[in-house]
């Protein structure tokens, strides 16, 4: 519906279908695959998620903010997080060499060991519960319907 001056406009049937379709599958999508994990490996999809970005990086390090921004997480959220993560032997912390104020979180060795042993389960499970439901132009139309909502909304990623 379109609203009048002042008026929020509302979503039609088709509108509101697409949008609680994605919002109950997502979060239903992440639950599983963070279950997955816990129950096979004892590891958090949020803990998964930063060794994958800190792998894919060269020297396996980022900035705290960068990285926060990546994993779409607070700051504070993001460094309560690799304390433990870095507790676990999986990150440490490393200064940055060219500004006092920065930190980089950098994967270890024993982080990489984690990763490669969690990954099949996780790649599984996207594969088992959206990859494989989906025809290849449903992949190629969902990577560009997200890529633009990233690029709206100015998620770093993009």
């Amino acid at each position: 519906m379109t609203g009048t001056a002042g008026e929020p406009r509302w979503l039609d049937d088709g509108e509101m279908r697409a949008w609680r379709a994605y919002v109950i599958a997502s979060e239903l999508l992440r639950k599983q695959l963070g279950r997955e994990l816990q129950e096979r490996h004892g590891m958090a999809l949020a803990d998964y998620e930063v060794l994958v970005r800190l792998s894919d990086h060269d020297g396996g390090r980022m900035r705290m903010a960068h990285l926060a921004g990546e994993v779409a997480s607070s700051k504070s959220r993001l460094s309560h997080q690799i304390a433990r993560m870095e507790t676990a032997g999986l990150v440490q912390r490393v200064e940055c060499g060219d500004d006092a104020r920065g930190v980089f979180a950098e994967i270890t060795e024993a982080g990489r060991d984690r990763l490669r042993e969690t990954a099949p389960t996780h790649v599984a499970g996207v594969r088992a519960h959206l990859i494989d439901l989906l025809k290849p132009t449903d992949q190629t139309a969902l990577a560009e319907i997200f890529e633009r909502v990233l690029d709206h909304l100015g998620h770093p990623e993009r």
